[in-house]
């Protein structure tokens, strides 16, 4: 059986690998809350980025931003940006 990485390892990977992503989400979150937005659902603010960012990901997948990493995107701002904690709405994460 082939040793695969978790979500949350390949999710680590790809944040290591790619701190524009995280730097152009929190900007954009914070862009939204001074707009006047109490809560926001972190998809709309990924597929933003995702135009800002077409050209500049590495990925091992394909993808520029894996769906799968949008709500530990959220989960990760809300817990190292103080004025962002409660920001997103969430789900309760069911992968590990």
């Amino acid at each position: 059986m082939k040793n695969e990485l978790t979500i949350q390892e390949r999710f680590e990977k790809f944040h290591s690998e790619n701190p524009k992503v995280y730097e152009i989400l929190v900007r954009f979150a914070r862009e939204a809350k001074q707009a006047g937005q109490k809560k926001l659902g972190v998809k709309l603010l990924v597929e933003r980025a995702r135009w800002e960012l077409m050209f500049f990901t590495k990925t091992d997948d394909g993808f520029k931003i894996n769906n799968s990493y949008t709500s530990r995107y959220a989960r990760l701002i809300m817990d190292q940006e103080p004025d962002l904690k409660d920001f997103f709405e969430l789900r309760k994460t069911l992968a590990a």
